[in-house]
């Protein structure tokens, strides 16, 4: 490696926490969360209030809780329980889903930044 190399190594390594800050920021907190249930019925429920939703899936009954503005599967009849591993939501754009009881949850909440996010 020559100077010139490390050189743009160091600028681009110091640059990262700038460019992450500046395009990769969070939308606030969210106030509403859209929920889907197994035959694709659409409900919105707003997030002030602390309480616990049952909604029915082909495997059983998926338990949500909100409470402080936030959302987050409580149970599940799922075996891996990854929609309970997810935690919290609280963030407008973030998305939750119990795939196998067809359950998903996603939390809105001001101007959203972008149309979609692929991984």
């Amino acid at each position: 490696m020559t100077r010139a190399d490390i050189i743009v190594v160091a600028f681009t390594l110091a640059l990262l926490p700038f460019l992450y800050g500046t395009f990769w920021n969070r939308q606030g907190p969210a106030d509403t969360a859209l929920i889907i249930d197994e035959s694709g019925r659409e409900f919105s429920v707003p997030l002030d209030s602390g309480q616990q939703l049952r909604i029915d899936g082909p495997l059983g009954v998926s338990v949500l809780e909100i409470a402080d503005g936030r959302i987050r599967f409580l149970d599940s009849p799922c075996r891996g329980k990854q929609c309970i591993h997810s935690g919290w939501l609280d963030e407008s754009g973030e998305f939750a889903a119990c795939l196998p009881n067809r359950v998903s949850v996603a939390v809105s909440g001001g101007e959203p930044l972008y149309d979609s996010i692929n991984f």
